[in-house]
């Protein structure tokens, strides 16, 4: 494999599209030197056929607002790859929303899936729609407009879409109604549903969970005890109150919150009342965490910055795509920060990643990370099948597996003498058996 030309021969098909090709540039330089000793890969195109998705579905989304004037979003589900499962993936709903974006998920969620163990396969979509300021009768129109569109491509042995940005319980729930009333089934297509119809009890918090099961282990790989250590965190949302309220619970101490207004500070920590405010926070519709210093005197609020200025011993990205960059990366380093676990969807950059490996940070990739929310997922659509229904402590014990399953695959594949390279060691181990069912399966 010549990594240079494939990405070459890419970005001409592809212009523009910065979010996906980094995501496919990281992968091929990780799996390069595993990649090329089996000839079968290379004679199978397997590289070529794995970076271009299955298929991509467009199309437009027509909606009555509460004024009665029609408006028009564009919707799209990306289908990546089905070697190992049916798809599985989020649906995000946000004005940022377009292909690139959507194509990066799809391709991390094949090698995320596939790092589960579970047999899921890789997809996203979502629309440029923004729930934001919309009232409840209009997130439901919409969402059903967009499953009108969508429903034919869906199904539990087909394609199965889960919540991302923007898209909570209530999203899932209106857009699983409407599968119902078309389908007339009622056999868990979605994941993230309402407990009432189907969903898993730790849901909401299972990427928060497992993001923190993963730096646990990973810590004590390292001989280093997760007790009384300072976390930067992200964001203030689903996975940012997963986080803090599992590093708690661990015996380590939260201290940052953010939102695109900046964030806060608190040295005290986010525990008890403060993990609770969290949720008003986020469902409270203003997308601030200013008003958190506020109500709690402990907190110093930061406008216009990022957490990753404060010396803490881990750091933790929860919000969204490229949010830590170089500079940041050169300051966590020189703080000599213990940790960096990815738990957003590509938080870094590649300059920002590529620096942490240079100088044997310990870092670990957000489709290692952040697998816990999808490997719940897969964990309910098991439920599901079977017609069952797991206590939240039966799922705990699932999605602690999967994740310490998680990390020893990382370790097994991504130990280059005394240090370990996360991120070579998950994309070479989702890549591995991914590559093998597309080799069993001939091409197709």
């Amino acid at each position: 494999m010549k990594k240079e030309n494939i990405l070459a021969a890419l970005e001409a098909k592809h212009p523009g599209e910065k979010e996906y090709l980094q995501a496919v540039k990281e992968v091929l330089v990780s799996i390069e030197e595993v990649y090329n000793q089996h000839p079968e890969f290379e004679k199978a195109k397997i590289i070529e056929r794995l970076v271009e998705p299955d298929r991509i579905y467009t199309f437009r989304v027509p909606w009555v607002d509460d004024r009665g004037e029609v408006q028009v979003n564009l919707g799209y589900r990306v289908q990546f790859n089905n070697a190992i499962g049916p798809y599985k993936g989020g649906l995000r709903f946000h004005p940022s929303v377009n292909l690139s974006i959507l194509k990066f998920l799809g391709f991390e969620q094949i090698f995320k899936n596939s790092l589960t163990t579970l047999p899921m396969g890789g997809a996203k979509g979502g629309s440029d729609f923004a729930p934001r300021g919309k009232s409840e009768a209009e997130i439901m129109r919409f969402c059903q407009a967009f499953i009108l569109e969508l429903w034919h491509n869906l199904g539990p042995d087909t394609d199965v879409p889960a919540g991302d940005i923007g898209v909570g319980g209530r999203e899932i729930g209106y857009m699983n109604g409407m599968y119902k009333k078309l389908t007339h089934m009622h056999h868990g297509t979605f994941t993230g549903k309402g407990l009432e119809y189907g969903g898993s009890i730790l849901r909401p918090e299972a990427t928060g969970f497992g993001s923190l099961y993963f730096v646990h282990q990973m810590l004590e790989e390292h001989g280093i005890d997760i007790k009384g250590k300072t976390v930067a965190v992200s964001g203030f949302g689903n996975v940012a109150w997963g986080a803090a309220t599992k590093a708690a619970e661990l015996g380590a101490k939260v201290v940052t919150l953010s939102g695109p207004d900046g964030y806060v500070y608190d040295p005290d920590g986010v525990c008890g009342e403060k993990i609770d405010y969290m949720l008003e926070l986020r469902n409270s519709g203003n997308d601030v965490v200013a008003p958190y210093a506020d109500k709690f005197r402990s907190a110093k609020f930061f406008a216009g910055k990022r957490p990753w200025e404060q010396k803490v011993d881990i750091v933790i990205p929860c919000a969204t795509q490229n949010e830590l960059d170089e500079n940041d990366a050169k300051r966590i380093v020189a703080n000599k920060t213990l940790c960096i676990a990815e738990t957003s969807n590509m938080g870094c950059t590649a300059e920002a990643v590529d620096y942490f490996i240079a100088n044997k940070a310990l870092f670990a990739p957000g489709k290692a990370v952040n697998a816990g929310g999808v490997a719940t997922s897969g964990l309910e659509m098991s439920q599901n099948a079977m017609h069952l229904s797991w206590t939240a402590a039966e799922v705990d014990e699932r999605l602690h597996h999967i994740m310490s399953s998680i990390h020893q695959q990382c370790v097994e594949h991504g130990r280059e003498g005394n240090y370990i390279n996360y991120v070579k060691g998950a994309n070479i181990a989702g890549f591995m058996k991914v590559a093998h069912a597309m080799m069993g399966q001939g091409v197709i």
